[in-house]
């Protein structure tokens, strides 16, 4: 019996077996495989590091499928990420390659997608992998992600210093130059009534698509003796401020309406630029087609319709010998400019100007 007593205190031992240091070897070895899957597929990614301070390859929060953007990427594409578009697209679209996120993740290579576009292009980079797949799944290299191709970029902006911008006429003297702009329009025909009574030749400064509209005046200017202007397309202000190749299109379009809606033997002279936007870009962009750049030294205003009265004083009194005279055959209401030039040319006559054509 005392035997038997001394024996039972052992069986309470025993519990003890599985508290044995032995058996967390096996996670331990399950680790060194995990890490070495992870130096491996680090390997094949190109990462310069690997999940954490642990050794354990962490999952992402969310899969980034392709046009899309995962919380660590922003998507290619947007503003945030592309290069500010090219001189040229109206503001549309990039033309440029897009950058690389600021915010996308190391490791992380895709294709860039196309610029100007905002979400939906370009191909998202590859995400780390849980590590519950890691450990039997060998991502494929990724390639090299390869620049997105933009258009072409536009001819560069002329570099060279501004021309000579006219403002006299061609004779000096006690001349003037009297300059239509914005037209042809439904004034036109009782300025030209008016030109004629007084045998006046005048320039006449076209909106290209007013032309395109109305070529029975276009001819009826050419025939009666008088000058063509190109004003551009569409009048866009401030024109000093559009893109290179916008301005080429204002400029030179607007130049072969003006020729079209004349007919044969067309010739414009001169370009205008809305609101005397000249810059050297758009002078030269005029030079290359054979026009000069025509300004003007008086300005009534008789756009803003500022009353009969006003339009005739300003001109009286801002005008001395050899001005351009600038006013408006369209555009807008233009009936002021037709009573106010009832009265300045009678006037211009009685104070001994002969009418001319601007220098070229």
């Amino acid at each position: 019996m005392h035997r038997n007593a001394a024996r039972r205190p052992a069986h309470p031992i025993r519990p003890a077996r599985p508290a044995r240091p032995v058996r967390p070897a096996r996670p331990a070895a399950g680790r060194s495989r995990l890490v070495a899957g992870c130096i491996a597929v680090a390997a094949v990614l190109g990462l310069s590091a690997c999940g954490t301070a642990s050794g354990a390859l962490q999952p992402t929060t969310a899969a980034a499928t392709p046009g899309s953007a995962s919380p660590q990427q922003q998507p290619t594409g947007t503003a945030a990420t592309t290069t500010a578009p090219a001189t040229g697209s109206d503001g549309a679209t990039g033309s440029g390659p897009a950058a690389p996120s600021a915010a996308a993740k190391p490791g992380t290579p895709g294709t860039p997608g196309t610029p100007g576009t905002s979400g939906t292009s370009g191909t998202s980079g590859v995400p780390a992998q849980p590590a519950a797949t890691a450990r039997t799944t060998s991502p494929a290299p990724t390639p090299a992600p390869t620049p997105a191709t933009g258009t072409p970029a536009p001819p560069p902006a002329h570099p060279g210093t501004a021309t000579k911008v006219i403002g006299s006429t061609a004779s000096g003297g006690r001349t003037v130059a009297l300059t239509f702009d914005d037209g042809p329009g439904p004034a036109t025909g009782q300025i030209l009534d008016l030109l004629a009574q007084y045998h006046v030749k005048a320039t006449f400064c076209e909106i290209g698509q007013n032309a395109a509209a109305n070529p029975a005046l276009v001819k009826r200017v050419v025939a009666e003796g008088h000058r063509l202007c190109d004003h551009s397309v569409h009048h866009p202000q401030p024109f000093e401020k559009l893109s290179h190749d916008k301005a080429v299109y204002e400029i030179g379009a607007a130049h072969d309406m003006i020729v079209k809606a004349g007919g044969p033997g067309t010739e414009v002279s001169w370009f205008r630029a809305p609101g005397g936007g000249f810059d050297a870009d758009n002078e030269h962009i005029a030079a290359g087609l054979g026009m000069s750049s025509l300004g003007w030294s008086v300005d009534p205003r008789d756009w803003a319709r500022p009353g009969v009265p006003a339009i005739v004083s300003t001109v009286q009194q801002q005008l001395k010998p050899g001005g351009v005279i600038l006013m408006h055959d369209g555009g807008g209401d233009r009936s002021q400019t037709v009573a106010a030039l009832k009265q300045l040319l009678p006037w211009l006559v009685a104070q001994g100007y002969t009418f001319d054509l601007p220098a070229a």
